[in-house]
């Protein structure tokens, strides 16, 4: 029989998952995400805590510890040695204006680790105010603006390193 499944537990265990061992496993959804499982006659709580579809990564707590794992097919598999990745698009390096606008208040500092849609400023522009995300994980290079300034449509607000 053909592996169908890597799973990946915490980044550290690999496991070679076979659809039909899968689908012996004795599981009963007991809630929303939560299941009771019976394996080796051995009994277990399991409950979904988290899921990023679009990177098959769930967390996962088994009784009274947390795993992080990780669930590629053969597909998935295919598409990392050809060296494309699922989901991954270019990457942000720097917050421009949309649009004119005045500087009313500014979160971040250089040299900031911020995390993915942390609020990095608010942007004051037809009577409105626009909060600005940010765009990923990463550390703030160099704030250009400052508190009161008057910004031009695509003027470099906020540069990532």
């Amino acid at each position: 029989m053909s592996t169908e499944f890597k799973v990946k537990v915490n980044n550290t265990f690999s496991f070679d998952l076979e659809k039909e061992s899968i689908s012996q496993l004795d599981a009963v959804s007991t809630e929303k995400d939560k299941f009771h499982i019976l394996h080796q006659n051995q009994s277990y709580n399991a409950e979904i805590i988290s899921s990023d579809f679009n990177h098959k990564q769930y967390t996962v707590k088994i009784n009274t510890n947390t795993y992080v794992v990780t669930i590629s097919n053969k597909l998935d598999m295919l598409i990392k040695e050809m060296g494309f990745e699922q989901g991954v698009t270019k990457q942000v390096n720097s917050i421009k204006a949309p649009m004119p606008g005045l500087i009313l208040e500014i979160f971040v500092t250089v040299g900031q680790v911020v995390k993915e849609n942390e609020v990095l400023l608010i942007l004051g522009a037809m009577k409105m105010e626009n909060s600005f995300l940010s765009p990923r994980e990463g550390t703030i290079k160099s704030v250009l603006v400052s508190v009161g300034d008057a910004v031009v449509k695509g003027q470099l607000l906020i540069e990532f390193e």
